[in-house]
């Protein structure tokens, strides 16, 4: 493989077109309770991820999402990977914050954000489940937001916004919201979409800033060459996908899934173990 990804540029930071998730790092599997188990079982401890980080690193996917607050196995893994590979990952923070409207919830916001930036963060992203508290369709507009946005600038990271609500990026177009990016679940089944695919891709295609699709796999529910390839064939060449991965080897899969989807050619993977193949499959 290559050690290097096809990237794109996010508020003038260079990014990989990949983006490494992590829900089957710290256990938020979409399935059920014991793949919840399993994963925090695997990844209760910093090797076993930064094993999978450099992987990624050493292909040229250096972009890392997810919630690193409390999460000190991941930190560790990412600290690990970076000084075994010598390259840098770039971090998107997605921190839940209290966005009550009173000055105790603002000082605690403020704490979380500062907090961010102190772990390394590059890219600060409210978590969707406070920003969407703040959401008012009636007036079209998301009030309070800016006070957050100017918060994440004050401590010298690039705001975006995590959105399951398709509303939040048309909105933030709208009011010209001060946000570099958008991330938004988009796969081919429509799992967790609050909307049809196909007005999620209206909005990702008519999007005024690069967007991050996250859930591209539809957390297992399809094989990473229907959701990968999906994803990179009906997104700008602006955007990027999210993938999870468990170990390694689903690592190195995806990387040439999504390189060959961006190069519009048939990805190089061996088949698949199955007893008593058809002379077809083999």
């Amino acid at each position: 493989m290559s050690d290097s990804f096809p990237r794109t540029d996010v508020g003038g930071v260079s990014l990989s077109r990949m983006i490494i998730g992590t829900n089957w790092v710290l256990g938020y599997s979409h399935t059920s309770p014991a793949a919840d188990s399993m994963i925090k079982t695997r990844h209760s401890e910093r090797d076993s991820i930064a094993e999978m980080l450099e992987v990624f690193l050493n292909n040229g996917v250096d972009t890392l999402m997810g919630l690193f607050r409390g999460n000190k196995a991941l930190c560790d893994a990412r600290k690990l990977a970076e000084d075994r590979t010598g390259k840098k990952l770039i971090v998107i923070d997605t921190p839940p914050l209290n966005v009550d409207d009173t000055p105790e919830a603002r000082r605690e916001a403020q704490a979380v954000i500062a907090e961010s930036a102190e772990n390394g963060a590059t890219f600060c992203f409210p978590h969707h489940s406070s920003t969407e508290q703040l959401v008012n369709k009636n007036l079209q507009a998301i009030p309070r937001l800016p006070d957050y946005l100017a918060m994440i600038r004050e401590h010298g990271m690039v705001p975006g916004l995590s959105a399951h609500m398709p509303e939040l990026v048309t909105y933030s177009d709208m009011n010209e919201y001060d946000v570099e990016t958008y991330i938004q679940i988009y796969n081919c089944i429509g799992f967790l979409m609050q909307i049809e695919v196909e007005y999620i891709h209206k909005v990702i295609q008519n999007a005024k800033k690069p967007v991050m699709t996250i859930k591209s796999m539809a957390a297992g529910r399809v094989s990473p060459f229907v959701g990968i390839t999906f994803s990179y064939a009906t997104i700008r060449p602006c955007d990027m996908v999210t993938v999870g991965c468990f170990t390694p080897e689903e690592a190195r899969e995806d990387i040439e899934i999504g390189r060959a989807a961006i190069e519009r050619r048939a990805p190089v993977l061996a088949g698949r173990a199955s007893p008593k193949k058809t002379a077809i499959m083999a």
